[in-house]
């Protein structure tokens, strides 16, 4: 009987044509495995080298991504994580007149909701806004060593935040 079951499939699958090549030539979902859409009138396959697209996608990407995350924005200064930092803090109601917070916890609260990428990147944006040598307004009240242009802050479990 178990000879029987692995026969079964082989058999229906020789049926269909997927191994042969038979069946409907076509478009998407004709259940022959095919991902192409048809082409509408008028359209047309046009063939291209693949260094080229490949040249001309990863350059719009780059650029993309530099002008989207990399440089601060012309209006306020600060780059999107920044701006989630201080989003969060305020969400959270880490304001001025509150007792500071631990930065492991400002880190991991703006990590888990709005910005996926690391802790590290977090808290290098977070120190840098309490730093009166990186901005001419910090922006984030700090309490412990946020560090000195020569060397770098302690780690977030040690220091303390809360907005300016």
């Amino acid at each position: 009987m178990a000879k029987k079951k692995s026969d079964t499939p082989a058999k229906a699958t020789a049926k269909s044509g997927s191994k042969s090549g038979g069946g409907k030539k076509g478009g998407a979902g004709d259940g022959n495995g095919s991902s192409q859409l048809p082409l509408s009138s008028g359209d047309s396959v046009q063939p291209i080298q693949l260094q080229e697209e490949m040249e001309r996608s990863f350059l719009d990407y780059a650029i993309s991504t530099i002008m989207s995350r990399a440089l601060p924005d012309v209006r306020d200064g600060l780059k999107p994580v920044h701006r989630r930092i201080i989003w969060d803090m305020d969400q959270q109601g880490f304001r001025p007149d509150r007792p500071y917070v631990k930065c492991a916890r400002v880190t991991g609260d703006t990590m888990a909701r709005y910005h996926p990428h690391g802790d590290g990147a977090i808290y290098d944006a977070l120190v840098r806004m309490a730093q009166p040598f990186s901005l001419r307004h910090p922006l984030i009240d700090f309490h412990g060593n946020y560090g000195s242009p020569d060397f770098g802050p302690a780690a977030s479990r040690y220091t303390e935040a809360r907005l300016h």
